[in-house]
């Protein structure tokens, strides 16, 4: 294998602003990626050819799908290759929210995770990648170290507010 490599397939190019917000993290755990638009429903062609190029490569992939209203990508995706898939549709008022349920609900053997937080599917992007590359593992154990000084902080902080501020004990 040559390295790790996400790569993030958009079902259009008006989900970049959501892209953009898993490359930052992506970019915050060091991980090397590349960003494609290719539709199931309007170029299944493009999506089956660029999927084919990539298993020939010598890339450890995970796959991070964007796609809204009805994701058929990320199932498409997750069939044709033997690499992770991370179903990361952007939020959508549209249905009360109901479009959820084409990433969550797959057929038996495809088997896509979702995680609706960008940053999150770089987390965990990062955590497949970890398995396998210590440097990748350090920045996971040193970003946890973060959080907990984060919410030591905040506590102390909450602590110093004067007692009737809002502040309980």
């Amino acid at each position: 294998m040559s390295g790790n490599l996400a790569i993030i397939i958009m079902g259009a190019k008006s989900d970049y602003p959501h892209a953009e917000n898993i490359i930052e993290w992506l970019d915050y755990f060091g991980l090397r990626h590349e960003t494609r638009i290719a539709s199931a429903h309007k170029t299944p062609e493009k999506l089956l050819a660029l999927l084919a190029d990539q298993e020939a490569s010598d890339d450890n992939v995970a796959y991070i799908t964007i796609a809204g209203l009805s994701n058929a990508l990320s199932g498409m995706v997750d069939f044709a290759t033997a690499f992770p898939v991370i179903a990361c549709p952007p939020p959508c008022d549209a249905f009360g929210g109901a479009d959820i349920f084409s990433s969550l609900r797959m057929p038996p053997g495809v088997a896509a995770a979702t995680i609706t937080e960008p940053r999150n599917a770089a987390f965990f992007a990062a955590k497949l990648f970890a398995a396998g590359d210590e440097s990748i593992r350090a920045r996971i154990l040193a970003y946890h170290a973060e959080q907990r000084l984060k919410i030591d902080r905040d506590e102390e902080s909450l602590r110093a507010i004067p007692e009737g501020k809002g502040a309980t004990r």
